[in-house]
């Protein structure tokens, strides 16, 4: 419980710090009427390990779509809207590895899932994200996506659409973009992971343990600024 008090009073602190947020990209979310959450299973070890800070990845859903097609996801699909940048989740980070799959008894409820299927559109990425990460952070599920919505809702997000069309988009560049989209924050706390092509796959926002932007670690902070980086945009 002391630990889940301290973590509320370090998030506020963040949050004060916060731009202001504002719309960065005009895309379309309706939630479906009712929704079911799976049941997910580990895919590694428990691990408990101290947190020294956190990482808020957003996938870029025209890359992750144009691959997977429309197979009735809501993120991909069409029906409930279109989709940019979503949060992947929310991961607590350690020395050098990362705590996971730590146990609970506590499951998302429907009614906590339909409520983020705006900001992550899929039940299963919800029900893994608090299973695998959530869990060694807090207690319940509604507190971790509740600091989810905070974080990603405090972010001006960079018109990457717009960004596309750039000939000579650079890693480099993209992070600049975000920095001055969100000021005070470092360029060098935005990480990018593209694809073996090249294409952007998601940004990886790092924060330390306050949830303020902190420089992102080799494993995180991906290619160099001088890369080269194409972005689809579902054409």
């Amino acid at each position: 419980m002391m630990r889940f008090v301290g973590l509320r009073l370090l998030l506020a602190a963040a949050i004060a710090a916060l731009p202001v947020p504002a719309l960065a990209q005009a895309y379309q979310c309706r939630v479906p009427a009712r929704v079911t959450v799976p049941t997910v299973r580990p895919d590694g070890p428990v691990r408990k390990v101290p947190i020294t800070g956190f990482t808020l990845a957003l996938s870029w859903s025209p890359e992750f779509c144009k691959l997977r097609g429309r197979q009735g996801d809501m993120q991909c699909d069409g029906r409930n809207g279109h989709f940019g940048l979503i949060v992947h989740g929310l991961w607590p980070e350690g020395r050098g590895t990362w705590p996971q799959w730590c146990p609970t008894p506590r499951r998302l409820s429907p009614a906590e899932a339909r409520r983020n299927l705006c900001m992550m559109p899929s039940t299963r990425l919800q029900a893994n994200e608090w299973a695998k990460h959530g869990a060694c952070m807090v207690p319940a599920p509604e507190s971790y996506f509740r600091i989810t919505r905070i974080l990603f809702e405090g972010l001006r997000l960079p018109d990457l659409d717009r960004l596309s069309k750039e000939p000579d988009l650079t890693a480099g560049m993209l992070r600049n973009r975000f920095a001055a989209a969100n000021p005070g924050w470092p360029a060098d706390a935005v990480g990018i992971r593209l694809n073996a092509r090249g294409w952007l796959q998601e940004l990886r926002l790092c924060y330390d343990r306050r949830y303020m932007p902190a420089r992102c670690d080799r494993r995180r902070l991906g290619p160099a600024d001088g890369t080269q980086v194409r972005i689809w945009r579902g054409l």
